[in-house]
């Protein structure tokens, strides 16, 4: 009697839905954690890390802080592309992980200026650039999860979840921002309650220990994707990936910063900036009486003529109505980001960019006609909400196809690294510089935002340039760009 002979067992496939739920769940929990950033940037990191007795220079400062994580984020992506292309994209995005959480939670746990000076405002930076470290790994790690495990034809479609986990975080972080804020309401002059500024603002931040516990339980029953262990077995695998793609794909290294620029430049604007215009009092008299409040709060002498001198106006929306017409316009980012997928493939990923972008460039130059107050209130109103549905329309739109666009600019061998890079070079380009030069043109122009617009539109001009410059990738074959060949040239 003869006994059947062994069989291989086949390798370990990553169902759909692990895979969706991999790459959804850690990057909702990164823009979670980011946005809770952004949003105490503007309300609470002016008074209580940078109380320099001038709102325009604690602002800017704060906004400075925010902008350092991008910094951080190109050298993240260098040192997690380096393991992930080297060791696997699992082991890479469990790190990513939890290195963004254990940042935010001890961001939540900071003291402030008023108990230690300004080594509050240095541990915050601290922080901050161990957020962006972590961010520059987490986002190309999960879009190689997303689209190294698609199947045929629907490499965008599977791409766009990862891309789901920035609406999703933006809706989440600020609906608890808005509980805390209702729970703990600012006074009649807008000044924040003394709970809210002592510990309600830490709640967003220690809350994101829950979700990074689930996102890390997630993937950690992951499987690398067939893709990289067939490199892997072919000798692909650079002992330094980063020397490989600087060396040979240098030219896609930049086309695929400039692809995502005016991406970045519109999620800033219509998430940071926005808040801050939109929130900021309408005219000079209510700003004074506030500013001089909480002069008199602090103890601190107040300069009418110095705050007139600095002053910039804004739109007077309360805090509360502003943040929930902010997500309604990012209902819109989720929806059209996952419509994007498949409608780029299947008409292709230029033809879907070269039209949304060129969208972008006309938007920017509407600013002035969306955003000046109006005499009738409710008129300014649904301006301003028709501005915010159309941005995150076109952010949506955009955003979407790039899980699969910068991944699949690179061979398998260096795909996490070279897609990272791209990524998080523009995220210095785009957003680390976003906040800060809005802020400049605002106050430059008096209070009118067109200059914003312009600056927005011209990034649109570089980003269309780009896109036209670049390969059409939706029938590229993973499997086959392995980046073998090259390899052994080498």
């Amino acid at each position: 009697m003869t006994s059947p002979s062994p069989t291989t067992a086949p390798a370990p496939l990553n169902s759909r839905s692990r895979v969706i739920t991999a790459s959804l769940v850690g990057t909702t929990i990164e823009f979670y954690d980011f946005y809770a950033y952004a949003t105490a940037a503007v309300l609470v990191f002016p008074i209580l890390f940078f109380p320099t007795g001038n709102d325009t220079t604690a602002l800017l400062a704060s906004f400075g802080v925010f902008g350092a994580a991008m910094v951080a984020r190109p050298i993240g992506a260098v040192v997690f592309g380096h393991f992930g292309d080297k060791y696997g994209r699992k082991a890479t995005l469990v790190a990513s992980l939890l290195t963004m959480g254990i940042a935010t939670i001890l961001i939540g746990c900071l003291p402030t200026f008023q108990q230690i000076g300004w080594f509050a405002a240095f541990l915050l930076l601290l922080l901050r650039l161990a957020q962006g470290f972590a961010l520059g790994g987490e986002w190309s790690g999960a879009a190689l999860v997303a689209t190294e495990n698609a199947p045929a034809g629907k490499r965008a479609w599977y791409g766009t979840f990862p891309q789901l986990g920035a609406p999703l975080g933006f809706i989440i972080a600020n609906t608890v921002f808005l509980v805390i804020n209702f729970a703990l309401p600012a006074g009649e002059d807008g000044q924040r309650s003394e709970a809210f500024l002592a510990w309600g603002w830490r709640v967003p931040f220690l809350f994101s220990a829950v979700m990074v516990i689930i996102g890390l339980w997630v993937r950690l029953k992951l499987v690398e994707s067939e893709t990289f262990v067939k490199a892997e077995q072919k000798g692909a695998i650079r002992k330094f990936p980063v020397t490989t793609v600087f060396r040979l794909h240098w030219w896609h290294l930049i086309l695929g910063t400039f692809i995502m620029l005016a991406t970045y430049v519109l999620f800033y604007l219509m998430t940071n900036f926005t808040l801050s215009y939109g929130t900021k009092a309408a005219d000079l008299a209510t700003a004074s009486a506030a500013a001089q409040a909480a002069a008199e709060a602090s103890g601190q002498p107040f300069d009418s003529v110095a705050f007139a001198a600095q002053f910039y106006p804004g739109l007077g929306f309360g805090y509360t109505d502003f943040v929930l017409m902010q997500i309604l316009g990012v209902v819109f980012f989720g929806l059209f980001t996952l419509l994007s997928g498949p409608i780029a493939d299947s008409i292709g990923r230029k033809k879907l960019l070269l039209g949304v972008t060129s969208g972008i460039i006309v938007f920017g130059l509407t600013f002035s006609l969306f955003l000046l107050p109006q005499t009738d209130p409710k008129f300014t109103g649904a301006l301003v909400q028709a501005f915010l549905i159309l941005g995150f329309t076109l952010m949506g739109a955009s955003f979407g196809p790039m899980g699969a666009v910068l991944p699949e600019l690179f061979p398998t061998n260096v795909r996490y690294t070279g897609s990272a890079i791209s990524y998080n070079v523009s995220s210095i380009l785009g957003a680390a510089l976003a906040p800060i030069i809005a802020v400049a043109l605002w106050a430059g122009a008096g209070g009118n935002p067109w200059l914003v617009g312009i600056y927005l539109s011209g990034a649109g001009v570089l980003t269309l340039i780009a896109v036209a410059l670049a390969p059409e990738t939706k029938d590229l074959d993973f499997d086959a760009d392995l980046g073998v060949e090259v390899t052994r040239a080498l």
